[in-house]
C-alpha cells in the first residue's frame, strides 16, 4: 500500500482502520461474467493501404520478429500519418500478466514505449505493491499502437484496424489474466458501454482470458482519491492469479 501512496494506514467514514491487505484480498468478489465478445474486425482498411482483405490472416500467422515490424511499417489508418513512433508493447513475452491501456501519449509516442512519464511511475508503483515488476512476468501494451492526436479517444475505425494485432500478442504470450486499464480499453476489450464502476469488482473474461477492470494511471493522477479504488482491484487481480496458479477454476456466470 506504500507504493501506492496510501500509507501508513486508511480510516473508513466510520472512523474504523482499514485492515489492509489480507481483508482485501478475503473480500474480494470471484465472480465470474464472461463479457468476451470480439469486436468487429473491418478487413478492408480506409487508410493509404487501401483494402486489404489478407492482412488479418498474415497477422494471424506472425511470430514476434514480424509482428514487430508489421507494427512499425502499418499505415492502416490515418494515424501513421501523425505518429512519431509507434508503441508495439514492451515486457516479459511469456507473462501471466497482461496489462492493457487505451492508446499511446505523447511520452509513449516520443518513446516508442507504453506506459511512461509520471502515469508510468505510478504503475510501476501499483504492480510493486502486489510484488511485480515492469519486465518481469508483466507484459504492457494497449489496444492502440499509434498515439491519437490531441490525446482524443480512439475511433472505431483506428481500433478495428489495430485488434488483429493485439488478438496476436494476446495469442503469443498466452497470459494467465489481463487487467484492464481505464474506461476505453475497458468497453472496447468487453463490447460494452458500461462504466468502470458497474464493472469492477468483477471477473470477465476476454477470449477466454480472465479479466479485471481497473482504473488507468493516468485518472488516478487525477483523481488520487480513487487509488484505494484501483488497489482493491490489484488484490482482486492478486487473489485471482492465486487462483489460477493453484488450479482453482473460477465459476461462470
Amino acid at each position: 500500500m506504500e507504493e501506492l501512496g496510501l500509507a501508513p494506514v486508511w480510516r473508513s467514514r466510520d472512523g474504523e482502520m482499514d485492515q489492509g491487505r489480507d481483508e482485501a484480498l478475503a473480500g474480494a468478489s470471484a465472480e465470474v461474467i464472461d463479457s468476451s465478445v470480439p469486436l468487429p474486425i473491418s478487413i478492408g482498411t480506409t487508410g493509404a493501404a487501401g483494402a486489404d482483405s489478407d492482412r488479418p490472416a498474415r497477422i494471424v500467422r506472425m511470430d514476434w520478429p514480424a509482428l514487430k515490424q508489421s507494427v512499425e511499417a502499418c499505415d492502416a489508418c490515418g494515424l501513421h500519418k501523425s505518429r512519431k513512433k509507434t508503441v508495439f508493447g514492451v515486457g516479459d513475452e511469456t507473462a501471466d500478466w497482461l496489462l492493457i491501456g487505451e492508446a499511446p501519449g505523447l511520452d509513449e509516442d516520443a518513446r516508442g514505449e507504453p506506459f511512461v512519464g509520471q502515469a508510468g511511475l505510478l504503475l510501476d508503483n501499483m504492480i510493486a505493491a502486489i510484488g511485480l515488476a515492469r519486465g518481469k512476468n508483466v507484459y504492457l501494451s494497449n489496444i492502440l499502437k499509434c498515439s491519437p492526436p490531441g490525446n482524443r479517444n480512439p475511433d472505431p475505425g483506428e481500433v478495428a484496424q489495430c485488434r488483429p494485432y493485439l488478438s496476436r500478442q494476446l495469442a503469443l504470450i498466452r497470459p494467465k489474466l489481463i487487467l484492464a486499464m481505464g474506461r476505453f480499453a475497458t468497453q472496447a476489450l468487453l463490447a460494452t458501454d458500461a462504466n468502470i464502476v458497474s464493472l469492477r469488482g468483477r471477473v470477465h473474461t476476454y477470449q477466454g482470458v480472465p479479466l479485471i477492470v481497473t482504473y488507468h494511471p493516468t485518472y488516478l493522477l487525477r483523481t488520487p482519491a480513487d487509488k484505494f479504488k484501483a488497489w482493491e482491484d490489484l488484490c482482486l487481480a492478486s487473489k485471482t492469479m492465486h487462483g489460477l496458479l493453484a488450479g482453482v477454476q473460477s465459476p461462470t456466470g
